[in-house]
């Protein structure tokens, strides 16, 4: 009796040491991994459909020449490598054209199941999470018709000479720009592949997106930027508790977030959840009182105002802009990623520019802003970030460069997504690229540039 106890214990005691067979770097290299399959597959579901659904055209050797090449590492090593499966739907879209996008695989490791994108024509792609299994059948919608270009004004070639120096900067890789002035389309120009019609990941230019998005909330009633965020879970918790949708929208609530730009991987491209990912952070900073900037306070002032979405989607405010060629994609269980994964072309960007120009007030006199908005997000209240830019509220500031007005403002992104508003000129001027890692596309010289070819 005796040495069978001892023999039980002793096989009690193996257990932990045969369940750490794996070391920790064989355990980072899978996860990594499953980030890439991850990556890739949102990538692709993402550029191609959100292509189709505008009625343009993506192939996945120039998603993996654009949005898959010049990646972060450690997914740059292996994304290449990794074998994918598009799926279409048995039955194809009206008028003839191809089946749309059901879903996209990428296989990641043996005896595990693929990573999955799955695609809902009214919201875009979403990201499983990993062994995630494929959720009800998605609504299907017909791809748009061509839209019609606009009859701007010829441009002066010393505008095209301007915009063409986005194209030539060594390193960055430039794919859209668009410039207008007092409202008018004064010089656009493509990349090969590239089109009005084609859309690309706005990163965080969708954080400009968001602050609009509470904009509107705001003008319709709906809150304020001053109402606690609910972030607290308990009367005890109560300093994080206090942290109101103005500090998120400022990158100061004061939580802790574990690398300098919040990168999110798991959110991102692991297939976890707003609310697993962006809510749980514990403080380490009274609110109001530090600079950091972190997606996860975007994703918690949207969640402030989750429950608006029920009337007034995303979608809504990108119909009333003329945004057609705009979607605002999920997690999987439907939390909209407005911290970065929204898809967007350079015309449509412009016209949300324009409509910061125009004060929040549409061409039709309905106001979907707050008047005095445009000072709100443009103005450097509370801590401020290091370096030549201000913040402002969900908007970078250019308030202390030489040479550019100082009221200009601006939506940014990683991979060199810029939209450029300088109020004072009338302006809008949008660059989208897919700039690889460590190489930066210059911005500032840039919006000199087009500015002074607009004198």
């Amino acid at each position: 009796m005796i040495r069978t106890t001892f023999a039980a214990l002793a096989l009690l005691a193996s257990a932990p040491l045969a369940a750490q067979s794996t070391t920790q770097d064989e355990l980072d290299a899978r996860y990594d991994r499953a980030l890439a399959a991850g990556y890739k597959a949102l990538f692709l579901c993402g550029a191609i459909a959100n292509a189709e659904r505008n009625g343009a055209t993506r192939t996945p050797e120039s998603v993996m020449e654009w949005e898959l090449a010049g990646i972060q590492a450690p997914q740059d090593t292996v994304i290449g490598k990794l074998q994918f499966e598009i799926v279409r739907h048995g039955i194809g879209n009206p008028k003839g054209s191809a089946p749309q996008i059901s879903h996209v695989d990428v296989q990641w490791a043996d005896g595990m199941a693929p990573r999955r994108a799955v695609h809902d024509s009214q919201q875009g792609c979403s990201l499983l999470p990993i062994g995630g299994s494929m959720p009800p059948a998605a609504m299907v919608r017909e791809q748009k018709p061509a839209e019609a270009d606009p009859q701007g004004p010829v441009v002066h070639s010393d505008i095209q000479n301007a915009i063409g120096s986005a194209f030539s900067q060594n390193g960055p890789r430039t794919t859209a720009t668009i410039v207008t002035s007092n409202g008018k389309v004064v010089a656009e120009r493509y990349a090969e592949g590239f089109g009005p019609k084609v859309p690309q990941r706005t990163w965080s230019v969708a954080k400009s997106i968001a602050a609009t998005l509470v904009g509107a909330a705001v003008q319709r009633g709906d809150t304020s930027v001053d109402r606690f965020a609910g972030l607290g879970l308990s009367p005890q918790d109560y300093t994080r508790r206090s942290i109101t949708i103005d500090q998120l929208l400022r990158m100061a609530s004061g939580r802790y977030s574990d690398t300098p730009g919040n990168r999110t991987d798991p959110l991102y491209f692991g297939g976890s959840t707003v609310e697993e990912t962006a809510l749980h952070w514990p403080l380490v900073h009274q609110p109001g009182s530090a600079f950091r900037y972190a997606n996860n306070d975007t994703l918690a002032a949207v969640q402030a105002i989750k429950s608006t979405f029920v009337e007034h989607p995303p979608a809504e405010l990108f119909a009333k802009l003329g945004m057609s060629h705009t979607v605002a994609e999920t997690d999987w269980q439907g939390n909209y990623i407005l911290s970065s994964q929204v898809w967007s072309t350079a015309r449509d960007l412009a016209r949300l520019g324009q409509l910061y120009l125009d004060d929040g007030v549409l061409p039709n006199g309905e106001r979907i802003l707050p008047e005095g908005w445009v000072h709100y997000v443009s103005t450097p209240s509370g801590p401020q970030p290091d370096g030549p830019l201000g913040y402002g509220a969900g908007f970078w500031l250019f308030n202390k460069t030489d040479g550019i007005p100082p009221d200009t403002f601006a939506m940014q992104g990683n991979r060199g997504q810029f939209v450029v508003i300088v109020p004072s000129r009338n302006v809008v001027i949008v660059r989208r690229g897919e700039d690889p890692v460590g190489s930066r596309f210059d911005i500032l010289s840039f919006t000199r540039d087009v500015l002074a070819a607009l004198d």
